[in-house]
């Protein structure tokens, strides 16, 4: 159990008085790590399965866990979806498969977005001096984003979506036009499952980026090398050790100077304020370095003739970028993203034996298929390594899976009246996730959230004396009175929970099916038995089973449902502040 330790310690601070098991030691994210959280990175041997085909059992056990890392929790639906497929091969051919474009765009809920109630704003100009619908739109994006996550299908696009907005980071607030951080939101979405290579050109030059990341005022007479430097740290090849002054291995800063100068020209309309459509990015050649562009030794001296066409520049400076190899003949680009694959949705420790068995043959099949990312995940997700059961468990939720799985885990119904009332209840989760310290479309740095690459933490940084604090009250409100929003009140429905169970009437039942669906890893003989005794304080199991069967009998009568709806109450309440609720 020592996927949760770290987990349990918290918790005993957290829950502990003040003053007590040093409570006041514990910060926030922000503040620093957790005391609790790893001190340097764990060198445990894990696993020696590799990309071969997932051979095993194909039960709720692996359907629960490919659920968990491929979308913001299993549903119900979803899973008896699951089942009918009779493999796990078949399973994530039905995760990746194509799927349309969004139907939908963000909607305006008030006045203040410039445009009629219920119709989108994403071409809408801001026609109105008088009004900046800046940060109504800004609610209105981020709530239309948390909608589609609750609401997802049987797909991976939901999970791949924020995984590529934390690659190729941007941030609503800094872009501070919805617009073109809806049109970013959209090219990704699009192409979660496309080319490496083709999506870093179009984010390359795309207006949400090219204001993000200074491209915009990028002028062959100052340079800006901010883009310059993050491609290359950040997005493609990544820093390698640092070999000398200004030389990173990869890259070299005489690299970052030139890719600077081939990224001059490229910017956003700046009438885009008043005209419809032109929320994009474009080339401006008469702002560009027309000069060869030399690079350096790492770069295998490559020159990249000048001139006025910057899409050709861009794409051989994406060419030299994307061509390089490390030393064992793998490409470091594709290395490096399949690095960031691994940590998304497999664990973030990569040992002697998960580099060698699982991120270099994958590295090898997103080089060779031309950088298309589809086969290296499809071989990911259907190999004995993902499936390993000690790759189960061994995430600690983001604040957005966490929230959404509340959501979704339980079936807890949005129901609103109007867009306003549902866009309303959708960002009050997404204000629940910025809360824990996962505001959706604001990473904190360029780098993304700190859980994701941030050594030795990783994910343990999810996790402090606040942001536990915030999981429980939000978990307690929802299954008890709950949670009230201006669209409306969310809650669990604890009845409708255990009917979906296969005998609702069975306290042992109860318990076990809980606790399979709702923890990633299993409860221990003593938990269960505590758990049961939550359920069922002091009481032999017929009790349950007189109770149950006298509320079903007469299911309006209030003094036998909240005999019922109390005792789950308990229950889900005390499942969902353990530490094992808290996994993935």
């Amino acid at each position: 159990m020592r996927r949760r330790d770290s987990l349990a310690r918290i918790a005993t601070a957290v829950l502990a008085p003040d003053g007590e098991d040093g409570l006041q030691e514990v910060k926030t994210q922000d503040a620093g790590a957790s005391p609790f959280a790893n001190k340097s990175t764990p060198s445990v041997a894990r696993t020696t399965a590799g990309l071969e085909p997932y051979a095993g059992p194909w039960t709720l056990t692996q359907m629960y866990h490919l659920l968990r890392r491929t979308t913001f929790g299993p549903s119900k639906a979803h899973v008896d979806t699951l089942k009918s497929t009779g493999t796990a091969g078949s399973a994530v051919d039905l995760l990746l498969a194509p799927q349309a474009d969004e139907p939908t765009q963000p909607l305006a809920t008030s006045t203040s977005e410039l445009v009629p109630g219920g119709s989108t704003w994403v071409n809408a100009i801001y026609s109105n001096p008088a009004i900046n619908p800046t940060s109504a739109r800004i609610i209105s994006l981020k709530a239309w984003w948390i909608g589609l996550i609750l609401n997802q299908g049987l797909s991976i696009r939901e999970k791949l979506t924020l995984f590529w907005t934390d690659h190729f980071v941007t941030q609503i607030s800094t872009v501070n036009d919805p617009r073109y951080s809806y049109r970013y939101n959209a090219l990704l979405r699009h192409n979660v499952l496309g080319n490496f290579r083709d999506i870093a050109n179009a984010v390359t030059q795309d207006g949400a980026m090219l204001i993000y990341l200074n491209g915009t005022n990028n002028v062959k007479t100052g340079p800006d090398e901010n883009y310059g430097r993050e491609l290359q740290e950040l997005f493609t090849i990544g820093k390698g050790p640092l070999a000398g002054p200004g030389d990173y291995t990869n890259y070299t800063e005489a690299d970052v100077k030139a890719a600077a100068h081939v990224l001059t020209g490229w910017r956003k309309y700046q009438n885009a304020d008043t005209t419809v459509g032109t929320q994009t990015g474009y080339f401006d050649s008469t702002r560009h370095d027309t000069t060869d562009k030399t690079f350096s030794a790492r770069y295998n001296n490559t020159v990249i003739k000048g001139g006025t066409d910057g899409q050709a520049e861009l794409t051989a400076m994406l060419t030299m970028i994307f061509s390089q190899t490390d030393p064992d003949g793998v490409n470091k680009v594709a290395r490096f993203i399949s690095r960031k694959f691994y940590r998304w949705f497999v664990y973030y420790v990569i040992d002697a034996d998960a580099e060698a068995n699982v991120i270099t043959p994958m590295a090898n099949l997103i080089s060779s298929n031309n950088f298309n990312v589809l086969p290296a995940l499809s071989t990911l997700l259907k190999s004995a390594h993902f499936f390993d059961p000690v790759n189960m468990g061994c995430f600690i939720k983001s604040p957005i899976d966490f929230v959404a799985a509340l959501i979704r885990q339980f079936s807890i119904p949005i129901i609103a009246t109007d867009v306003a009332k549902q866009y309303a209840a959708w960002y009050a989760l997404a204000t629940q996730s910025a809360a824990m310290d996962q505001d959706i479309g604001e990473p904190p740095n360029v780098a993304g959230w700190q859980a994701y690459y941030q050594n030795p933490e990783y994910y343990e940084l999810w996790i402090n004396s606040d942001t536990l604090t915030k999981r429980r009250n939000l978990s307690d409100a929802l299954v008890g009175s709950g949670y009230t929003t201006s669209g409306g009140k969310l809650q669990i429905d604890p009845i409708a929970f255990v009917k979906t169970l296969s005998n609702p009437a069975d306290p042992n039942v109860i318990v076990n099916e809980a606790s399979q669906f709702l923890f990633a890893v299993t409860p221990t003989a003593a938990q269960t038995a505590f758990l049961k005794e939550t359920l069922l304080p002091g009481l032999p199991d017929y009790e349950w089973t007189t109770e149950w069967a006298a509320y079903m009998a007469d299911p309006t009568n209030a003094a036998k449902l909240s005999a019922v709806k109390g005792k789950l109450q308990a229950l889900l309440a005390l499942m969902m502040e353990m530490p094992e609720y808290q996994l993935s």
